[in-house]
């Protein structure tokens, strides 16, 4: 990997929802082979899971992260080890609302909560992979609760990074001129967690990009956002697919996909002098 130019941009490219399907993992194969990905992360309960770490193995430099899935999919302990958690198809409950009061109030389900969070880091630690960072489905460590307890069981399997969802609207503005965009909702959680992580001493890229436009990053978003990425460390992430996915049909992970390995932002990104690397790649995270 070049060294960047003084004063560029650093930048994690990161393909959420690693193990979710077959179409999931091939396009993160090739998003890695063939383009500027360089971070994948793993749903460790998830149907493809053991395909994804199959092809993780044979891609020694693709980075690798847990996923933390809490809302809609299944745990990675049975359903009768967290009664509490899942509905009764065993999945767990999607309404994030409800699930999050839950979490807070309840001190039985937090109990399960905490098992379940420390299932998933020790299902990704016998993967045998390197824990590159950790962030959650539905960014659900912005949860005060679930945050918590992700910093504390993440001490016993090596957690060093994790992903602050805290997306810049003025870059946006700037990069998308004719579009509006308004102050997040989730600014206050994300505030939170940013104390969190920094009493912690747990690591995290200043921007994330892909909030606005979750599932639908394709490369006239790209070339478009890549000039305005200001100095220091950034993540862009995003949900490529080789096919449409039937579970996200408001996701365009093929177009996702296309713009990972489009020449075009391969060559803008070349030009910027972008240096481009997983969590554990790039040295000093901003705070």
């Amino acid at each position: 990997m070049a060294d960047a130019v003084a004063g560029a941009a650093q930048l994690i490219v990161c393909a959420d929802d690693f193990g979710a399907e077959p179409a999931v993992n091939e396009a993160v194969e090739i998003a890695y082979r063939d383009g500027i990905l360089t971070t994948a992360s793993l749903m460790v309960a998830a149907p493809a899971a053991a395909d994804a770490v199959a092809r993780a193995r044979r891609l020694p430099g693709l980075r690798v992260g847990l996923h933390l899935d809490l809302v809609e999919g299944r745990p990675a302990l049975r359903a009768n080890e967290v009664p509490l958690l899942v509905r009764r198809d065993g999945r767990f409950d999607p309404n994030m609302g409800r699930a999050g009061c839950r979490f807070f109030f309840l001190p039985r389900v937090r109990r399960q909560l905490a098992a379940e969070i420390r299932a998933q880091f020790e299902a990704f630690h016998a993967t045998g992979l390197a824990l590159d960072h950790v962030n959650g489905h539905k960014h659900i460590q912005l949860h005060p609760t679930v945050a918590r307890l992700v910093v504390e069981i993440g001490r016993d399997y090596g957690l060093k990074a994790m992903r602050l969802p805290a997306e810049p609207v003025g870059v946006l503005r700037r990069a998308f001129p004719d579009e509006r965009f308004a102050p997040p909702l989730y600014a206050p959680a994300a505030a939170s967690l940013r104390r969190r992580l920094r009493r912690a001493r747990l690591r995290y890229p200043t921007r994330v990009f892909g909030l606005a436009w979750t599932g639908r990053m394709v490369e006239r978003r790209l070339l478009g956002l890549l000039p305005h990425l200001p100095d220091g460390i950034s993540e862009i992430y995003f949900h490529p697919a080789t096919a449409r996915r039937l579970a996200l049909p408001d996701y365009d992970g093929p177009g996702e996909l296309a713009a990972l390995i489009s020449a075009a932002v391969q060559g803008v990104v070349a030009d910027l002098g972008v240096k481009l690397g997983g969590y554990t790649d790039l040295a000093a995270f901003s705070a």
